[in-house]
């Protein structure tokens, strides 16, 4: 059993940014070598989250609009009087994806469907710096 470990580096914009994470997934793996396993992908912080998708404009305004309807950032939050950054809906919405996801691997290739990438989701309400990281678990 091997482990390669990748951290990858992203800026993003908050307010529900999505990046398409699979192919960066995908490069790590082969440089891994690695052939039958499974990826852990984790995104350090709490108000960012990972997930799959279809990565296509129209259904990324419709998740988009799903979580400003769930919790708008115009709602009041605990939070927000707390630390007085305005970003309570974030951490909650990032607490319903999770930060993290995991993904077999056979054959070199992740077993994601036709449809379907790994996708960052930023829903803090500043600019971020996010590091994302790969950790893959298998046998050459």
């Amino acid at each position: 059993m091997k482990i390669a470990t990748e951290s990858l580096e992203y800026a993003t914009q908050g307010f529900c940014d999505i990046i398409d994470l699979t192919e960066d997934v995908g490069q790590v793996l082969r440089r891994s070598k690695l052939k039958e396993g499974s990826a852990l992908i984790f995104v350090s912080g709490s108000t960012a989250a990972l997930t799959t998708v279809e990565y296509e404009p129209a259904l990324l305004d419709d998740v988009k609009k799903f979580f400003e309807k769930i919790l708008p950032r115009s709602a009041t939050y605990a939070h927000d009087a707390t630390w007085g950054d305005a970003n309570g809906f974030s951490h909650l919405r990032a607490m319903l994806l999770k930060p993290s996801l995991t993904v077999p691997f056979v054959n070199g290739e992740m077993t994601l469907g036709r449809w379907q990438q790994i996708v960052l989701i930023d829903f803090d309400n500043n600019r971020r710096q996010r590091r994302v990281v790969v950790q893959l678990q298998g046998e050459a």
